[in-house]
């Protein structure tokens, strides 16, 4: 069996100017990367923003295995299968970032005849977006601390500085430490902190700024620090806003590329979900919906946490109206969810499948309460029988849900057909009533209290002495009616990783709240949640290599 990599670097990839010529777009509205990679000019979004919008299709999934279900495999095989049947569509998805690249989940440009390509470049580096984000955000912070350094005008209480470096690797020895050791001249001691930068407020911003000018305004509203008196210190004040700015002037473009079956694919930003928003840029998503006829984008990880951001945060702050959700399931995480052991998932187990499948139906409920209408995809695993899938085709018949096998991975578009065919019949037939699941007038307590009851299913909510108190100081700075990005694992609806299925009577622990002024929401730490990953005892980094005739293998 051939390997993901194997496969994208076999793929005949046209000109990306002939990819971008199918959607409409002229060759002098390109920035090109090369021959396969290209940025979206300025240009092409001022002469699309008349253009009438299509269809907005959300991919999300149930709670994942370690080793994720597919959700872009499916996202992009479902765009595939879309064109096959006459429809113009084009998947909008998320930049991989090099953290689980590198660590235990691998790559994120889809898998086998599913995927997004140059898979290499879209993997490592790209166009360099994440770069630029990076060095934006320690820009800031280097900026900062030169500024203490200089004689702190701005009187910066060193004991209340909340901006930390980031960088797009796990790397679990920088998440605590000292700078500033030495001598004076290199700068005052402090403890600083390292988040990975798909977790940075400069990438969140990146991802929700309609324009240049709203990234400009959103980047000055930064908070980096308080000063003697309490008050916030922003990226403004600092004057560090335009140099940010410049860093990120090409970043901000959306960025085309390909699916194995040359159907334009756009890609741009990163965030996780389980510690940021988990979206892509609303400036991508805008564009696939100027261009296409049906837009299809993911959220990352489960339902309960990109989905309900991408309708709490991301269409309400961008007025995206969504008008048909795929929930993704695999068989062998709702076994996952059943109590199976990760090495028994490929056995037939019935029994476990019906007691896993409740995780499934709390993310149908949850994604009703949006009001929007489903289609389950079951992403098809050869280890599947026939027992086990008739299962869940009839209990999501039981529960009014339109039902598809996929095997988009196996068979690219072909595989992917009659999930196609569902999404279109679902577009046509089914009508959205989406809603956010709160209002922004909602005091923050409250709407962290109903994320976690509606959505998780928890009975309580509890906070730490200094998570309560910075809830009531956001309130008094007028950061009340921001909406909330809970920060939680990704492997239950709880904030416990080992309460599988749909647990119930449980209290989710907020331990730290802080605000992303410039992104516009309110940050809740949940659990044991870390902002900076570690990676496993074996990295996939261990794997990844050049051979003789300098091609990359051992990416995933």
């Amino acid at each position: 069996m051939k390997t993901d990599i194997q496969i994208a670097q076999e793929a005949k990839m046209l000109h990306i100017k002939d990819v971008a010529a199918k959607i409409g777009i002229h060759e002098d509205e390109l920035e090109l990367y090369g021959k396969y990679k290209a940025k979206l000019s300025e240009e092409l979004i001022e002469r699309t923003k008349s253009n009438k919008d299509g269809k907005l299709v959300l991919v999300t999934a149930i709670n994942p295995t370690p080793a994720g279900e597919g959700k872009t495999t499916i996202s992009i095989g479902l765009t595939q299968g879309l064109c096959s049947l006459g429809k113009n569509a084009i998947v909008a998805l998320r930049e991989p970032s090099l953290g689980p690249c590198f660590g235990i989940k691998g790559g994120a440009a889809g898998g086998g005849y599913s995927q997004v390509v140059p898979m290499e470049d879209l993997n490592l580096h790209f166009t360099g977006d994440f770069h630029a984000i990076t060095s934006a955000n320690n820009l800031l912070a280097a900026m900062l601390d030169n500024h203490i350094h200089q004689g702190n005008a701005l009187g910066i209480d060193t004991r209340q500085i909340v901006w930390k470096r980031c960088l797009d690797m796990n790397d679990r020895a920088l998440r605590n430490t000292v700078i500033g050791l030495g001598a004076k001249s290199d700068g005052f001691t402090r403890e600083d902190h390292f988040v990975i930068t798909v977790a940075s407020e400069v990438m969140a911003i990146l991802c929700l700024a309609e324009n240049m000018q709203d990234l400009k305004e959103r980047l000055g509203k930064i908070i980096v620090a308080y000063n003697y008196a309490g008050e916030p210190v922003t990226a403004n004040d600092l004057n560090a806003t335009g140099a940010m700015v410049a860093l990120l002037k090409d970043a901000i473009k959306p960025n085309l590329v390909q699916t194995l079956e040359n159907t334009p694919a756009i890609v741009h930003g990163g965030p996780f979900a389980n510690i940021a928003h988990g979206c892509n840029s609303v400036r991508a998503t805008k564009m696939a919906l100027k261009l296409g006829d049906i837009a299809v984008t993911e959220a990352g990880f489960g339902e309960d946490l990109g989905a309900e951001k991408f309708l709490d945060i991301k269409c309400r702050m961008a007025d995206l109206k969504p008008d048909a959700v795929v929930i993704v399931a695999t068989i062998r995480a709702l076994k996952y969810n059943g109590g199976v052991e990760k090495n028994d998932l490929s056995v037939e187990n019935l029994e476990a499948l019906k007691k896993g499948i409740s995780n499934l139906d709390k993310h149908i409920e949850n994604i009703k309460k949006f009001g929007l209408p489903i289609v389950v995809a079951l992403n098809s695993f050869i280890t599947d029988t026939d027992a086990e899938i008739e299962f869940v085709r009839q209990h999501c018949e039981e529960l009014d849900c339109e039902f598809a096998v996929a095997k988009a991975w196996a068979e690219g578009s072909k595989g992917a057909k009659e999930l196609a065919q569902k999404v279109i019949n679902t577009l046509e037939t089914k009508e959205s009533k989406y809603a956010p699941i709160y209002p922004t007038d909602m005091n923050i307590a409250d709407k962290i209290r109903t994320v976690a009851t509606e959505i998780y299913g928890a009975a309580d909510v509890t906070y730490s002495p200094e998570a309560a108190r910075m809830i009531l100081k956001f309130e008094k700075m007028g950061f009340g009616n921001m909406p909330v990005c809970m920060a939680k694992n990704q492997y239950s609806l709880s904030d416990n990783p080992l309460l599988l299925g749909r647990p119930v009577n449980f209290t989710v622990n907020i331990r730290e709240v802080y605000v992303n002024a410039g992104a516009g929401f309110i940050v809740a730490l949940t659990g044991t949640i870390l902002t900076m990953p570690g990676l496993p005892k074996v990295p996939a980094a261990e794997r990844v290599d050049v051979d003789e005739n300098g091609k990359i293998v051992g990416l995933f």
